[in-house]
C-alpha cells in the first residue's frame, strides 16, 4: 500500500534537492501524462531556461520557485505527489542521454544541468498535479492554511486541535488545521502521546493536550532529522511510510514496543488506523469498520476476547 509523503518525506525531498537544482536553469520539462499538468495560464513552457531560485513547502506540496522576466511575481510550480507519487534523481554521466520517459509510471522529467529529476507515480490512479502560478497571491490559493506545528507554542496548537469537537486522529491529519501530518505520522503521535486515535479533542484535560503536543513535535523533528541526515548524502528514492524503527503505523499484530501487545488497527477506505489498545485505549478494541459490520453485537471489546474470536 502506497502512502502519501508527509511533512519528514517532503522535507528531505528538499534537503536532497537543494543543491543539486538551486541557481539551476531548467533546461527541459518533459510531461508524460496529460492529467498532470492542472493549470494553461501562464504556458508551462514558459518556465524552460529559468533558474530555480528556491524551495518551499505548503503542506504535502512542493514549490519550486522562479524568478520572473521582470524579477516581480514570481513563477512558482508547485508539485503534489499525493498517495502515489514519488521523486527519483538521475545524475546526467558524459555522453548519456537524459532518463526516457517510458512506461506508465513515468509522469514528467525536469532536465537540469547535472541531472534530470523524474516523477512517477504507481497504480492506475492519475492523482499528482502540477500547478504553476505567478506571484504569491496565486499561490496562497493553493494552501490549505494548516498551521506548522514545529513553530507553535502550546496554546496556539490548543486553540487549532480544538477549534471543532473532533476525534484526534482527523484533528490532527486535517490539511486545514496542521500542516503536512498525515495517517503515518498521527499514528506515531498519539502512540507517543498515549492517546486514543478516537478521543474527542474538546475532552482532553490539561495534562493530556500537553502531552500530545510534546508528542507531535518531537516525533515529527525526530522523523526529519533521521531522514534529512539520509538525504544529505543520498537522494531519497525509497519514500515509504513503513518504517521498522515505527511503533504503531504499518505494525498490525506486532508487538507494541512500550508494553509489548498486539498493535491494532481500524481500516476505512483505502487506508487504516494503528494504535495499542494497552497503551492508548486502556485495554478496549475499536471497532473495526468493515468487520464491525459483519460480526454485530459479537464485535470483541477487548484483546481477551479478541484473541478468544480468533481461536474459533
Amino acid at each position: 500500500m502506497s502512502i502519501m509523503p508527509e511533512l519528514p518525506d517532503i522535507t528531505a525531498y528538499l534537503t536532497a534537492l537543494t543543491p543539486r537544482i538551486i541557481d539551476q536553469p531548467l533546461e527541459h520539462l518533459r510531461i508524460a501524462s496529460p492529467l498532470l499538468l492542472r493549470t494553461a495560464i501562464p504556458r508551462i513552457d514558459t518556465l524552460e531556461g529559468r533558474t530555480v531560485r528556491a524551495l518551499r513547502r505548503i503542506g504535502k506540496r512542493i514549490v519550486f520557485v522562479f524568478e520572473s522576466e521582470t524579477g516581480h511575481d514570481d513563477l512558482f510550480l508547485v508539485l503534489h505527489l499525493m498517495i502515489a507519487g514519488r521523486l527519483h534523481w538521475r545524475d546526467l554521466k558524459p555522453n548519456a542521454e537524459r532518463p526516457k520517459l517510458g512506461g506508465r509510471n513515468n509522469l514528467a522529467a525536469f532536465d537540469f544541468p547535472h541531472g534530470s529529476l523524474v516523477l512517477t507515480e504507481a497504480g492506475t490512479k492519475r492523482r499528482a498535479s502540477l500547478h504553476l502560478v505567478q506571484g504569491e497571491a496565486a499561490l496562497a490559493t493553493l494552501d490549505p492554511g494548516g498551521l506548522e506545528v514545529l513553530a507553535l507554542n502550546p496554546a496556539e496548537f490548543t486553540a487549532a486541535l480544538t477549534s471543532e469537537n473532533r476525534t484526534l486522529k482527523r484533528a490532527l491529519t486535517d490539511p486545514r488545521v496542521f500542516s503536512g501530518i498525515g495517517n503515518a505520522y498521527s499514528d506515531e503521535i498519539l502512540h507517543a502521546a498515549q492517546l486514543s486515535p478516537i478521543t474527542q479533542t474538546r475532552k482532553l484535560t490539561f495534562a493530556e493536550l500537553d502531552r500530545l503536543y510534546t508528542a507531535t513535535r518531537s516525533t515529527l523533528q525526530t522523523w526529519i532529522d533521521r531522514f534529512n541526515a539520509e538525504a544529505a548524502t543520498k537522494f531519497p528514492e525509497k519514500v515509504t511510510a513503513f518504517r521498522p524503527e515505527m511503533a504503531a503505523h504499518g505494525r498490525f499484530n506486532l508487538p507494541c514496543p512500550r508494553c509489548g501487545a498486539p498493535i491494532q488497527r481500524i481500516r476505512y477506505a483505502d487506508n487504516e488506523t494503528n494504535y495499542c489498545p494497552v497503551c492508548q485505549t486502556g485495554g478496549k478494541v475499536l471497532a473495526d469498520r468493515s468487520l464491525s459490520r459483519l460480526l454485530g453485537s459479537d464485535w470483541p471489546r477487548t484483546l481477551e476476547e479478541l484473541e478468544a474470536l480468533r481461536k474459533k
